[in-house]
């Protein structure tokens, strides 16, 4: 059973699960807030060795769009001025244990993990730490990129650094408000309020599909029926934009977020008849397997940005410029 079926499929089984999960997840997000409030009435401190830091979190497992808002923020910090380097945990990948300055050029999922190879595909030029150690992450930007923005992806939950600005992803209208393991959030949804900023609020997210498109970046049109083999949190989110262009979903192959997609027959379990959907995120591990020629596979991209976009930016430089201005008064 997938995470998103057991946390909010309205079936029996599901039901009954959730219901007796449900003590754990009190007790969980007790154990949260007993942790929160250790560094909230100073009995550990948060380390803060680099300045402005601007994360992008949630409350939820997996699965919210952190990675896409950061390539967003991306461009809109560029766009403002500022340089902007990428701190993000490499999440199951060897160099998680703590944290390195990505070498320049592509970069192999097996070893820096996939959401760190997807940040080089689509932003080449950006700067990377890669590494779930975010003091040493920060610490590390403070020595190599000074006067950068250090821009996290995930880890608002990553207490020990001390965060400049934080922007949080959550839905307006959740299903299930529960913590694990009956529910997604990872802490109580009323810490929205330790955000500074929560989407959707005052601020919207638009998605824009670019499409199916081949492994040589053309767009594939006509097409009708395919298998999707996907390894995110939230797989719903992709079949219904499948589903919204017209294709349909005739197989399914749901693995867990992360998943290294490196299972021996796992490509030759396809069916060959169609061709196999991905992301982008499935792409860069996909890539390297020596079988992937044996199947048509198509990359299902999309975008994000923040509406509406004045008002969004004009908000982030005016936070951000008196971050660094208050480190100027400082040094």
């Amino acid at each position: 059973m997938h995470a998103t079926e057991l946390w909010n499929s309205r079936k029996l089984g599901p039901t009954l699960i959730r219901l007796a999960l449900s003590p754990l997840s009190g007790l969980y997000a007790l154990g949260w807030e007993a942790y929160l409030a250790t560094y909230r009435f100073g009995l550990k401190r948060a380390k803060h060795p680099h300045r402005p830091i601007l994360c992008v979190g949630n409350l939820v497992s997996g699965g919210s769009g952190k990675t896409p808002v950061t390539i967003h923020l991306i461009d809109v910090l560029r766009e403002l001025g500022y340089s902007v380097v990428v701190s993000c945990s490499g999440y199951g990948s060897p160099r998680s244990e703590a944290a390195t300055v990505a070498p320049e050029g592509p970069l192999h999922a097996s070893e820096w993990g996939d959401e760190a190879a997807l940040f080089r595909l689509k932003q080449p030029d950006t700067p990377l730490i890669v590494g779930r150690r975010r003091p040493l992450a920060a610490q590390l930007c403070a020595d190599h990129f000074p006067t950068a923005v250090l821009l996290m992806d995930d880890g608002f939950q990553h207490l020990p650094l001390k965060k400049d600005l934080s922007i949080i992803l959550d839905p307006s209208s959740p299903q299930n408000r529960l913590c694990l393991p009956a529910g997604p959030y990872r802490e109580g949804r009323w810490n929205r309020k330790r955000a500074d900023l929560v989407l959707p609020d005052q601020y919207r997210m638009e998605e824009y599909s670019l499409g199916l498109l081949t492994p040589g970046g053309a767009q594939k049109e006509g097409v009708a029926n395919v298998s999707l083999l996907c390894a995110l949190g939230q797989p719903e989110n992709v079949i219904r934009s499948l589903e919204a262009q017209g294709v349909t979903v005739r197989d399914r192959f749901l693995l867990p977020d992360h998943d290294p997609l490196s299972g021996g027959t796992l490509v030759n379990d396809l069916p060959a008849d169609i061709p196999a959907v991905v992301t982008a995120k499935d792409w860069v591990k996909l890539r390297s397997r020596a079988d992937v020629s044996t199947r048509d596979f198509l990359i299902l991209d999309h975008q994000v940005t923040i509406q509406p976009a004045s008002e969004f930016k004009a908000w982030l430089q005016s936070k951000l410029d008196g971050i660094i201005q208050e480190k100027a008064n400082h040094s």
